[in-house]
C-alpha cells in the first residue's frame, strides 16, 4: 500500500523491494501516479491498510504514534484489534498498554491472533485449491443480514460478553452476516467490544 503514486516510492530505496513484491503481489495506492508522499499521507493511507485486513496488530506506539491511528480506523471498519503489552515504565509502551485498556486483545504469541480470526473466518485459514474464497472468509459482509437474521443475533446478545464465534455457531449465521449485525449495533452506539473478541450489549 502507497501513500504517493507508483512512480513516486518512498522511500526510494526500497524500490527493489516493491518490485520483488510485485512478483507474487500487488501495488495498490489511491494517488495519482506522480504524487509525491507527504506526512499526513500516510494515516489516509493506513485506513486503506486496515480496512483490506481481518485486522491489525500493534506491536509498539507511544502515546501520539501514528499506529493509534491506525488502530483507530480498523476498530471504526469493524476489524479486530491486537496490542502487545509493554512496560508501563516504557514510553514506547503507553499506547498499545492503552489499547488493551480499551479492549484490544492482548497479543503475547501469534495462536493469540489466530484464535480471533479462525472463527471469523469460519472454517480457518486453509481455501481449497479449486475454490475461489468467499466473501465472508475475507471478513467482508457478503449480503445484507435479513430481518429474522438479525433478531436471531441481537437476541443472544446481552449485557454480559459472549464470544463472536458463539454467536456465529448458536445463530446459525454466516460470519460475515454476524460481523455486519455486530457493526450495525456498534455505529448505532448499543454494542461494547471486549478483549478476546467478546461483544455486549450496551
Amino acid at each position: 500500500m502507497l501513500a504517493g503514486g507508483h512512480e513516486r516510492i518512498y522511500p526510494s530505496e526500497h524500490v527493489d523491494l516493491l518490485e520483488l513484491i510485485l512478483t507474487e503481489g500487488a501495488a495498490v495506492s489511491e494517488m495519482p501516479l506522480t504524487w509525491e508522499p507527504r506526512a499526513r499521507d500516510f494515516p489516509r493511507r493506513n485506513r486503506l491498510i486496515s480496512g483490506l485486513a481481518l485486522g491489525v496488530v500493534i506491536v509498539e506506539a507511544a502515546r501520539r504514534s501514528g499506529s493509534l491511528i491506525t488502530a483507530r480506523m480498523a476498530g471504526e471498519q469493524g476489524r479486530e484489534v491486537f496490542a502487545v503489552p509493554g512496560s508501563p515504565l516504557d514510553p514506547r509502551a503507553e499506547g498499545t498498554n492503552g489499547l488493551i485498556k480499551q479492549g484490544a486483545t492482548l497479543v503475547t504469541e501469534a495462536a493469540d491472533v489466530i484464535a480471533v480470526l479462525e472463527p471469523i473466518l469460519g472454517r480457518g485459514f486453509e481455501i481449497a485449491p479449486a475454490q475461489e474464497p468467499a466473501q465472508e472468509e475475507l471478513g467482508v459482509p457478503g449480503s445484507e443480514p435479513g430481518d429474522d437474521e438479525r433478531n436471531r443475533i441481537i437476541g443472544l446478545l446481552g449485557p454480559t460478553p459472549v464470544a463472536i464465534d458463539d454467536l456465529v455457531r448458536l445463530s446459525k449465521a454466516s460470519p460475515a452476516i454476524v460481523r455486519a449485525v455486530l457493526l450495525e449495533l456498534e455505529i448505532a452506539g448499543r454494542l461494547e467490544r471486549h478483549g478476546g473478541a467478546l461483544v455486549s450489549l450496551l
